[in-house]
């Protein structure tokens, strides 16, 4: 599952970053991948009263309660059935351990530092906070993602106060 793509400089020498590669309607994003503790298949999960709208529940991870997000909510995307590719990622933010619904997981990918583009300024309304870079690969771009602010500290509190 892993794959390494070079950018073609030669016998330059640049730093790669590794990033769990994953799907949200058609598009690729990545994250760290020292941050992903674990992929696991969809299952159960428990919905919680008066959470914001993109945190799905909380499901029992070996003991541990950990919140559920659902990044196409989360994005304002159109909702999709969850079915047999969707896919938790469990990251960790923090000290806190969270789930990110996505479509389907991808790959593990080397991108060099080089590779990675700021960010467009965006003529939205939406919050794009969350990316911190555009991984060229080709023709290919990842949109980079950081779990800190993509999870979103104050909805993670919330939610943990609504559970209890």
């Amino acid at each position: 599952m892993r794959q390494e793509l070079d950018s073609g400089g030669g016998d330059k020498t640049s730093e790669n970053g590794q990033f769990l590669t994953f799907t949200l309607q058609n598009e690729e994003y990545g994250i760290e991948i020292l941050r992903v503790q674990e992929i696991k298949g969809f299952s159960k999960i428990t919905p919680i009263p008066n959470a914001p709208s993109f945190v799905r529940g909380v499901m029992n991870l070996r003991g541990t309660v950990v919140p559920i997000i659902d990044l196409r909510a989360r994005f304002a995307m159109t909702e999709k059935e969850y079915d047999q590719f969707t896919c938790i990622i469990v990251v960790n933010v923090g000290n806190r351990v969270v789930g990110l619904v996505v479509d389907t997981v991808s790959d593990v990918l080397n991108i060099p530092t080089d590779s990675i583009a700021e960010p467009p300024e965006l003529a939205t309304s939406g919050d794009t906070s969350c990316i911190t870079g555009m991984g060229k690969l080709g023709e290919r771009i990842v949109m980079l993602l950081d779990t800190g602010r993509l999870v979103g500290v104050e909805a993670l509190i919330e939610a943990e106060a609504t559970a209890a």
